[in-house]
C-alpha cells in the first residue's frame, strides 16, 4: 500500500500522513492553542506564581548533568537562543 506524500505544510513530515507531527504547522498551532485556552487563568500557576515558575525551571535544570547544559557553557548561544525565542513569541515582531 502506498503512502500519501501530500506535504501541506512545506516540510518534510516523514512517510506517515497521520497523527498531529504529520499535520502542517498552522493546524499543529490551531489545536496547541485549544490545549491553552481550555485551561482557566487562575489555574496557570506558572503566569500567576512567578517565584514558582522560576523554582520550576531550576529544579529541570538541576536534573540536567553540567556537560548536557550548552547554555551555562556558552553565553553567546545562550543569548541567540533568548533572542530567537523572543522573536517567536512575538510572531517575528
Amino acid at each position: 500500500m502506498a503512502q500519501n506524500q501530500d506535504n501541506k505544510g512545506g516540510s518534510d513530515r516523514g512517510s506517515s500522513n497521520r497523527g498531529f507531527a504529520a499535520m502542517d504547522d498552522d493546524k499543529q498551532r490551531e489545536i496547541a492553542k485549544k490545549g491553552g485556552e481550555s485551561v482557566p487563568d487562575d489555574k496557570r500557576s506558572f503566569s500567576q506564581d512567578r517565584e514558582l515558575a522560576s523554582e520550576a525551571g531550576k529544579k529541570g535544570g538541576a536534573s540536567v548533568p553540567d556537560d548536557k547544559r550548552p547554555f551555562s557553557q556558552d553565553r553567546k548561544l545562550a543569548s541567540e537562543a533568548g533572542k530567537k525565542g523572543g522573536e517567536a513569541s512575538r510572531g517575528g515582531r
